[in-house]
């Protein structure tokens, strides 16, 4: 079913933003026709005037010309924290082509997350910026979770995408999440990608309101052996696998040569032939508070 598409005026589509990894955040959409089935930002919908169900409405916004966009020099902006900004339908509205143009040459610090390859649409143009960092999220190689879990496009586009950046000598990341304990194949996913980005980062699926108990259904119709170890984790606040993960990834980094860090390091671009990775588990050892890029 398409989605119900409405275009919106805003005053403006710039905010201050207090996540800890930017100054602004931009969302030249509301709502996302992805449709993650784990997406946090769902709960985005109470503020709209909508009925019907996260990932079938999206309202496309437009805003005035961008004025002073010089102000916004060396600030870092991030595109893309509750939704995606390389939505099937940007192809059509262009709202984040606009917002690029209408920051070009104000030498503000791009940081984008997706789950699209359009976003090669605009790769000459993403160039201009100075810091500009590219994250695609990607939880899963194997394509028939991936399509349980989201309608974004397939694992092996967005990994092509990836690649395709990181030639053009632009800083790109492979955000690992949600990681699905037992589903989700960190190693593999690192193997894979350690030859074609800067930054591997790490998140660890944390399930709260209502898609809490979506999830819960899922495992338990198709993974059943694993609904005692979630009800573990998610209902009793076990947090030893994240523990046990932290150190085989830990280990696993050490083996193949790559940097192994947590978000209490302030890294923003890295240069090493490999890639670092950066763990941003919830954890009380990690940083029970750290709140790492949107997931996607």
């Amino acid at each position: 079913m398409d989605p119900i598409i409405k275009k919106v005026t805003v005053k403006s589509v710039i905010t201050k933003s207090n996540l800890p990894v930017c100054d602004y955040a931009v969302n030249p959409y509301v709502g996302c026709t992805h449709a993650c089935r784990y997406c946090y930002a769902s709960f985005m919908k109470r503020f709209t005037n909508h009925i019907e169900p996260w990932g079938e409405f999206l309202d496309v916004k437009y805003w005035p010309e961008i004025s002073h966009p010089e102000r916004y020099a060396g600030k870092e902006i991030f595109i893309g924290s509750v939704t995606d900004p390389y939505l099937p339908q940007e192809e059509i509205y262009r709202r984040t082509r606009a917002l690029l143009e209408q920051l070009q040459g104000s030498g503000a610090k791009i940081n984008i997350a997706t789950k699209s390859d359009l976003i090669l649409r605009d790769i000459d143009l993403l160039k201009t910026f100075p810091g500009l960092r590219i994250a695609w999220s990607i939880n899963t190689l194997d394509e028939s979770f991936k399509c349980d879990m989201d309608n974004a496009v397939s694992i092996e586009r967005r990994l092509a995408a990836m690649d395709q950046f990181h030639k053009s000598g632009i800083c790109t990341v492979c955000f690992i999440s949600p990681i699905f304990p037992e589903i989700t194949d960190v190693k593999a996913i690192i193997e894979r990608v350690k030859k074609q980005c800067n930054f591997i980062w790490l998140e660890n699926l944390n399930l709260r309101g209502s898609y809490k108990a979506v999830i819960f259904d899922y495992i338990r119709q198709k993974h059943p052996d694993l609904l005692s170890l979630y009800k573990n984790i998610y209902s009793d606040g076990d947090h030893s696998y994240w523990r046990r993960l932290d150190m085989e990834i830990r280990s696993h980094a050490a083996e193949i040569g790559l940097r192994y860090v947590t978000n209490d390091d302030s890294i923003r671009n890295s240069l090493d032939d490999l890639p670092v990775i950066v763990n941003f588990f919830y954890h009380d050892q990690i940083k029970k508070n750290a709140k790492p890029h949107a997931t996607l």
